[in-house]
C-alpha cells in the first residue's frame, strides 16, 4: 500500500480535513504525520491519530519533513500531500495504475480561483478555506470526470501531490536542504528526477482539492504573504540561481525545462554593494574591485554566510587578490557602472547565449567581454545528492 507523509505547521484546522479525507477516501493508506513545532495543539491531536507521528521542537519547514517522514514510512509507496489539500475518490488506484520503479506520478490539483488558470489544474470552486469546504460536491464532480474525458488520461507536468516508490526517493538523496525550510526545493527535485532517467506522469483522473499556501505562507487574511516566508523566499530563490545558474521554466503542463548550466565567473569592475548582491546567484565566482563606493566585500560575505550551503568566501573575490580569473570555464567582464537592465536580461539568459555560441573563444555582447575556456555542462552533476562532486560543489 501507500504512505502518505504530511508536514502541518499550525495548520490543525486544515490538517484534520485532509486526514479524514483519506479515512473516508483511502482507508488502507499508511499515515505519517509531522508537526513543525505547531503551537496551535496540532501535536496534541496528532498523538490522538492512529498514524506515525514526528515532532520538531522548532520549526525546520516541509522540506526537511517531507524527507523525514519518508524515512518513517513503513510502505514501499509514498506520496506527499500538503496539508491544505483534501483528497477525492479512486485517488490511490488512479495514480497506482501509472507507477513504477523510475516513474514520479503526480495527481491533477482542483482549485479556487486565487491563482492564474493552468493547463496542469482544474479551476473550480468547493470553498475559500477550511471551513467553508463543499467536500460533497467535490466528491461527485471527481466522480463525474473520473467517468467521462479524463479517464487514463495522462500529461507530463510535475507538482504537488505526488507519489513514487521509496527506493526511489531515497536513491536520489531526498531533498536538497538548500532550500530549507522552503520554497523551491519542489522545483529542484522535479529536475533532479529528470536528469536522472526519471519519466514525469501526471494523473488527469486523480484529484485533490487544493486550497493553496495555507500550509507555510498566508496570514489570517487571505492572500498576503507573511514576513516569515517573504524572507524565506529570497533566500531560497538566491541558492536556486546559485545551484543551477538560471531560473524555473516549465511547459504549458508544468513539465520542467531544464537549460544548461556552466561553470561562469563574473569580472565586475567598479562594482558596489548593490551590485554585488543582484549579481552573485547569477555566476559561480564573481570577481569585484577590492574597496565599494558603499560598503566592502566582507560586509557582503558576512551578510550572506547564513543564507546559504555554498562557501560564499570561495564565491566573493577581488580582482587580482585571489586565485587565478583564467581558471574559470567561462569569463564575463563588464564596468558595473554601465549595467542596465537590459544587460541585466543577457546575464538571466547567459546559459542560451553560451550554448548558441557553440565554441571556445572571446566574443563582445552589449557591455560584456566574454570568453569561453569550455563549453562543459554541469547539471548531470546536480542531480543526485549523493554524488560527491555535488558535495565539494556546495561546501
Amino acid at each position: 500500500m501507500i504512505s502518505f507523509v504530511i508536514p502541518s505547521y499550525n495548520n490543525l484546522r486544515h490538517l484534520k480535513n485532509v486526514v479524514e479525507s483519506i479515512q473516508r477516501n483511502e482507508p488502507d493508506a499508511e499515515l505519517v504525520l509531522l508537526d513543525d513545532g505547531s503551537t496551535d495543539g496540532t501535536w496534541e491531536w496528532i498523538q490522538e491519530q492512529n498514524c506515525i507521528s514526528f515532532r520538531s521542537e522548532e520549526r525546520v519547514g516541509h522540506t526537511i519533513l517531507y524527507d523525514k517522514g519518508i524515512e518513517l514510512a513503513t510502505n514501499a509507496v509514498v506520496g506527499i500531500l500538503h496539508a491544505d489539500m483534501i483528497v477525492g475518490p479512486n485517488y490511490v488506484s488512479n495514480l497506482m495504475k501509472h507507477l513504477k520503479k523510475g516513474v514520479v506520478v503526480c495527481g491533477t490539483r482542483i482549485e479556487p480561483p486565487l491563482h492564474p488558470a493552468g493547463k496542469e489544474k482544474i479551476i473550480k470552486d468547493f470553498g475559500m478555506d477550511f471551513d467553508s469546504l463543499d467536500i460533497d460536491g467535490f466528491e461527485t464532480y471527481c466522480l463525474e470526470q473520473q467517468s467521462s474525458q479524463w479517464q487514463d488520461v495522462t500529461t507530463t507536468g510535475m507538482f504537488a501531490p505526488w507519489i513514487l516508490y521509496k527506493e526511489d526517493f531515497q536513491a536520489m538523496g531526498g531533498h536538497d536542504p538548500l532550500f530549507a525550510p522552503f520554497p523551491y526545493e519542489d522545483s529542484d527535485i522535479f529536475q533532479r528526477w529528470i536528469l536522472s532517467g526519471y519519466k514525469l506522469v501526471q494523473s488527469r483522473d486523480a484529484f485533490v482539492y487544493h486550497l493553496t499556501c495555507r500550509g507555510h505562507r498566508w496570514t489570517e487574511a487571505v492572500g498576503k504573504d507573511d514576513d516569515y516566508f517573504k524572507i524565506q523566499t529570497k533566500k531560497a530563490s538566491r541558492n536556486y540561481l546559485r545551484k543551477w545558474g538560471s531560473w524555473i521554466q516549465n511547459d504549458e503542463f508544468q513539465h520542467p525545462i531544464i537549460p544548461p548550466k556552466f561553470n561562469v565567473a563574473f569580472v565586475v569592475n567598479k562594482c558596489n554593494l548593490m551590485l554585488l548582491e543582484a549579481l552573485e546567484p547569477w555566476c559561480d565566482r564573481i570577481y569585484v574591485d577590492e574597496v565599494f563606493e558603499i560598503g566592502r566585500t566582507q560586509d557582503y560575505i558576512e551578510m550572506e554566510r547564513e543564507n546559504t550551503l555554498f562557501d560564499i568566501d570561495k564565491r566573493v573575490l577581488i580582482i587580482g587578490h585571489n586565485d587565478p580569473i583564467g581558471e574559470n570555464d567561462i569569463v564575463v567582464e563588464f564596468d558595473g557602472t554601465k549595467l542596465t537592465n537590459e544587460s541585466f536580461k543577457i546575464i538571466q539568459n547567459l546559459h542560451y547565449i553560451i550554448k548558441d555560441s557553440g565554441e571556445v573563444g572571446t566574443f563582445e555582447l552589449d557591455i560584456f567581454k566574454i570568453t569561453i575556456n569550455s563549453m562543459i555542462e554541469y547539471q548531470l552533476e546536480l542531480a543526485n545528492l549523493n554524488n560527491p562532486y555535488y558535495q565539494e560543489k556546495l561546501v
